[in-house]
């Protein structure tokens, strides 16, 4: 054996006595910490997190529903028992997370304050704080959110860190190293949402059915993916139908309470690439990867450039607004016959119940100034609008808003100090260019005036229908 071998045997060794000796204190100074970090942050944790990945995994490979589905694939696709269970034992394996406390509460807390705060000034406000405080210790809770941007998993995070730990369902997107491990250590089960194999379904369902038994709050995006025109999308039932399913045990019909969110920023970080993708609607070449990252490093490297130089500016405010739980115990009582009647027929039920939490998103959107600006700009029309009558437009529209009851962010701001915050954002991306007492809208800013405005059209009573009219967005078709 040569003198180097024998020295890396040597250390090996050594390294696992050293870790056999200290694994047991190890583990309990980090369970310490974990206790602490809960009790610091005084956050709902829900106990079934704590649960090993093996011990979920146990109870779903050993899931009648499962078992069932296995013997249905096995029937309609000839494949053999052995190679369906090992279908089910990798999409479980690919479902499943494993939550840390310590990652949530201590890592996640301070990186998504410390990237939110370099980003943006951030809002948080509720509907009746006082009925989320009166929700029963072991209901069951969902979130029920709108999706404007990837930050939105960080933002509504850290928004609930005082509160609770939320479990996210996550698209395919974030499936590569290091995000996949960071969703999974932070609780956040994956997606596939355009694979239609009915075995993978039936595992999806069972593990989310299985959790919301055990009641982990969850956090759901409605919409099922990002608004690429800025207006709010047409719900998907699919996974809110799966929580729902827990529904044919009475028992927990009045446990269950869903919490619209709405999320709102001055600006969306991934803006522009939307509205590429929205482009492709209308016969758009989609951008190639080495457009998008010729982009994106420049891009990177200017903003590190000028956080260095100490230059660097927030992109304004970030808001969400909590609203009110909405028990659902008495839509179960008025559907009786929910899991009897067919499957379409019962999506249908299930639909309308979306369609009317999406309207309540909707009324709950945060509006802050970019939207406001750009709404006034859109509503007024042309290309140079001088400085008095948008800000008469302002004034008008956020007193419309107050009057609908709409989420002002600092409706108390004078109509002067929106529009110059507004602008500063605008003009720094080269959307609207002052000139003397009035502004020019330049034409490449037109989309994104609109991508803006639409987020708060349906908010603006008499006026929406002349933001509407000046739409210079596609309709948005493209399945996502």
């Amino acid at each position: 054996m040569s003198p180097a071998l024998g020295a890396l045997l040597v250390f090996f060794v050594a390294l696992l006595v050293v870790v056999r000796i200290f694994r047991t204190p190890l583990r309990r100074a980090t369970n310490r910490f974990a206790a602490r970090s809960r009790m610091k942050y005084r956050g709902r944790l829900d106990r079934f997190k704590l649960l090993g990945r093996a011990h979920v995994r146990g109870l779903l490979l050993s899931d009648s529903g499962i078992a069932a589905a296995v013997e249905e694939h096995v029937a309609a696709t000839g494949t053999s028992r052995d190679v369906a269970w090992k279908m089910v034992d990798g999409y479980v394996r690919e479902i499943v997370p494993f939550f840390n406390i310590i990652a949530y509460y201590e890592v996640g807390f301070r990186l998504s304050r410390m990237l939110l705060g370099l980003f943006y000034k951030v809002t948080v406000e509720y509907e009746d704080r006082a009925a989320l405080r009166r929700l029963p210790k072991d209901a069951v809770v969902v979130y029920l959110m709108n999706h404007r941007s990837n930050a939105d998993y960080v933002l509504v995070g850290f928004a609930l860190s005082g509160q609770v730990a939320i479990s996210y369902a996550v698209g395919e997107w974030a499936r590569a190293f290091p995000l996949e491990q960071i969703f999974k250590a932070f609780g956040g089960y994956f997606v596939r949402r355009r694979h239609r194999e009915k075995l993978y379904h039936t595992v999806l369902e069972r593990y989310v059915q299985l959790i919301t038994r055990e009641g982990v709050t969850q956090g759901i995006f409605l919409e099922g993916g990002l608004t690429r025109d800025g207006k709010l999308r047409p719900p998907k039932i699919g996974l809110l139908d799966y929580v729902l399913g827990i529904g044919r045990d009475p028992a927990y019909h009045p446990r269950i309470h869903v919490i619209p969110v709405a999320i709102n920023y001055d600006r969306v970080l991934e803006d522009r690439s939307l509205l590429r993708e929205l482009d492709t609607t209308t016969g758009g070449k989609p951008p190639g990867r080495l457009t998008q990252l010729a982009e994106v490093v420049p891009y990177v490297f200017w903003n590190l450039g000028r956080i260095v130089s100490r230059r660097w500016k927030r992109y304004g405010r970030a808001a969400v607004m909590i609203g009110a739980p909405v028990p659902l115990a008495s839509w179960y009582e008025n559907q009786p016959e929910l899991f009897t009647i067919p499957r379409p027929e019962r999506l249908a039920l299930v639909s309308q119940l979306t369609d009317r939490i999406m309207e309540r998103i909707g009324a709950l959107i945060p509006v802050t100034p970019v939207p406001l600006v750009c709404a006034a700009v859109q509503s007024l029309g042309g290309e140079l609008l001088p400085r008095q009558k948008l800000l008469t437009r302002i004034a008008d529209l956020r007193d419309e808003l107050v009057e609908l009851n709409a989420r002002v962010v600092r409706a108390d701001r004078d109509a002067a100090d929106t529009l110059d915050l507004a602008l500063k954002m605008l003009e720094m991306r080269r959307v609207v260019l002052t000139q003397g007492d009035s502004y020019l809208v330049l034409p490449h800013g037109r989309e994104l005036v609109s991508y803006y405005a639409n987020s708060i059209a349906h908010l603006l009573g008499p006026y929406a229908a002349a933001v509407r009219a000046r739409d210079a967005l596609p309709m948005e078709t493209l399945v996502f």
